[in-house]
């Protein structure tokens, strides 16, 4: 039932364009020469896309936008090649391949024009996503903070915080591995090893979150494994007054890394992917990952101090965390954590952010 009157943008544009179609000529008597008739096209199919993308955001949150993008594409094509075997049986109008090209091109166009702002903006619910609820069962119980461990082919720390904090819930920030692509033929041993740990740890009745960071790709598949996850914006436990982010999104100035973030997270990355023999697929992971070390290392260095003030001042009266900075700062109501290196924890223990003990 969630904002279900969202659907009908898209359901006005989709009757507005079979209307259209039905007819056999312009309204009004228009007359389209090549190639305006094209960009007619185009635009209509764009509005289409536009709306579907409007709708989905909101009924779908848990939704991450390459699959949003994917499903909204291909809905858009699949409408257009129907609108043209529609005006097939129209007298005066003609079913041309070259229409449904433009059809989609322009669907492609406008998801494309709509994501531009996210190259610039703090307003980032259309990159966000997460699923299941913003809740734990029993607050009051250790909250174990794991933010950028990096782990290669050893989760150095967690075994024994485990077995040290036995009773404790787990919220990973993000940077769980040096890069984990959650596709088919691409995950480690490593990775698999961390997934039967949660398993375990959900089973034994504890809460176990994963917010994704700049190094996780596509690992929706994995949600129900998980009491949460989510990425972008948006983390939050809402009844204890703690919300989160990676933190790689905070900087709206480092505009390089947001259009690094929108295409490597975008449909046809994953398309390409999918369709990559798995042994080419994790060559190309690990050549991301050498680039992700060296990339804008500029903005990598600074820590983003006025960004990340205004940032957790936007939640006031609650405390923001991120990791990202591999650096231990404090800014108003927002505390960056240490890279968790070596098994550097931290934990949320009676609404306070501290170092868990050995």
């Amino acid at each position: 039932m969630r904002m279900r009157w969202w659907w009908f943008f898209p359901v006005a544009v989709a009757a507005a364009i079979f209307y259209l179609s039905a007819q056999s000529h312009y309204p009004g008597g228009v007359e389209l020469p090549p190639p305006l008739d094209k960009f007619a096209h185009a635009t209509v199919f764009g509005a289409l896309a536009l709306a579907l993308e409007l709708a989905l955001r909101h009924v779908a949150p848990g939704m991450p936008i390459y699959r949003r993008h994917l499903l909204v594409l291909a809905a858009v094509s699949l409408y257009g090649a129907s609108d043209e075997w529609h005006q097939a049986f129209v007298p005066g109008r003609s079913c041309e391949v070259a229409d449904w090209a433009a059809d989609t091109v322009g669907g492609a166009l406008a998801l494309a024009a709509a994501s531009l702002h996210l190259l610039t903006t703090r307003r980032l619910a259309a990159l966000s996503w997460w699923r299941g609820p913003k809740r734990r069962l029993d607050p009051s119980r250790d909250l174990i903070l794991v933010a950028d461990p990096h782990w290669g082919a050893t989760l150095t720390g967690l075994e024994a915080a485990a077995a040290a904090h036995p009773d404790a819930d787990w919220l990973f920030l993000g940077d769980v591995f040096d890069v984990w692509v959650g596709l088919p033929g691409m995950e480690s041993d490593a990775q698999r090893a961390f997934l039967a740990w949660v398993d375990a740890r959900r089973a034994a009745g504890r809460w176990v979150g994963l917010w994704l960071g700049n190094r996780e790709y596509f690992l929706d598949s994995h949600a129900a494994r998980f009491d949460l996850m989510g990425e972008g914006t948006g983390g939050a436990l809402e009844e204890e007054g703690l919300v989160w982010e990676h933190g790689d999104l905070v900087n709206a100035a480092d505009r390089q890394y947001r259009l690094w973030n929108l295409i490597s997270r975008s449909g046809p990355v994953w398309l390409l992917f999918r369709l990559l023999p798995a042994g080419t697929a994790r060559k190309v992971s690990a050549w991301m990952e050498r680039k992700l070390r060296t990339t804008n290392a500029a903005y990598k260095l600074t820590f983003p101090r006025e960004a990340f003030r205004a940032a957790a001042q936007a939640h006031p009266g609650k405390t923001f965390l991120t990791g990202h900075f591999h650096t231990h700062e404090v800014e108003a109501n927002g505390i960056a954590l240490p890279w968790a290196h070596e098994g550097r924890f931290m934990v949320w223990r009676r609404r306070k952010v501290q170092p868990l003990e050995a």
